[in-house]
C-alpha cells in the first residue's frame, strides 16, 4: 500500500480510494454505537429496576387485612422491629381466660413513625400499649395498626395505607 496526496487528503490504496477521514470516521462511529447500545442497555435496567420497586414496596390494605373487622386491644410490647418498608410491633395480650397471646401488627415505615412523633425509645420491651386496627385475612394473631397509645397518654396514627379504613373505626 502506497500512500498518496490526493487534493489534500490521504488515501492508503489508491486503487480502493479510501480516504484516512473515512476510516477514522468508521471507526468513530462504531465506538459511538457501541456507547449509545450500552447506555440504551443501562437506561433500560434503571426502567425497569424503577417500575419494580414501588410495586413491591406498596401493597394494597384489603390484600392482607379485613377492613370490617376491627380490633381494640391492650398488652406489653414484647418486640419492635424497625424496618422498612413497614415496621412491626409484637405485644403479649392477656385473655379473659389467663391465656396470653402474642399479636404482631404492621405499622408505617420507621421514618415516617418518627415524623408522627414515635420512635423506638416509646416501644421498648414491656412497654404498656393500647392499639387499634384491622385484622390479618389470615386468622392469626396479626394486623394493621391504625393508632397506638403509650401508657403516657400520647396516641399516635401508626398506619397510613392508602387504602386502610379511618383509624376511629
Amino acid at each position: 500500500m502506497m500512500a498518496q496526496r490526493l487534493q489534500g487528503c490521504f488515501t492508503l490504496d489508491c486503487e480502493s480510494g479510501l480516504l484516512l477521514e473515512d476510516i477514522v470516521f468508521i471507526h468513530i462511529s462504531k465506538r459511538l454505537a457501541r456507547g449509545v447500545r450500552r447506555l440504551a442497555m443501562v437506561a433500560t435496567g434503571f426502567a425497569v429496576i424503577g417500575a419494580s420497586v414501588p410495586a413491591m414496596a406498596h401493597h394494597a390494605f384489603a390484600a392482607e387485612y379485613d377492613g370490617d373487622k376491627a380490633f381494640d386491644l391492650s398488652g406489653v410490647v414484647t418486640k419492635a422491629r424497625w424496618v422498612n418498608p413497614h415496621s412491626w410491633l409484637y405485644f403479649d395480650v392477656k385473655g379473659a381466660d389467663g391465656n396470653v397471646t402474642n399479636w404482631g401488627v404492621e405499622l408505617a415505615g420507621p421514618n415516617v413513625l418518627a415524623t408522627k412523633g414515635i420512635t423506638k425509645f416509646d416501644l421498648k420491651t414491656g412497654a404498656q400499649v393500647h392499639i387499634k386496627g384491622f385484622l390479618s385475612k389470615n386468622g392469626g394473631a396479626f394486623g394493621y395498626a391504625s393508632s397506638i397509645t403509650l401508657a403516657d397518654g400520647r396516641s399516635f396514627q401508626t398506619g397510613g395505607a392508602p387504602n386502610s379504613p379511618p383509624a376511629g373505626n
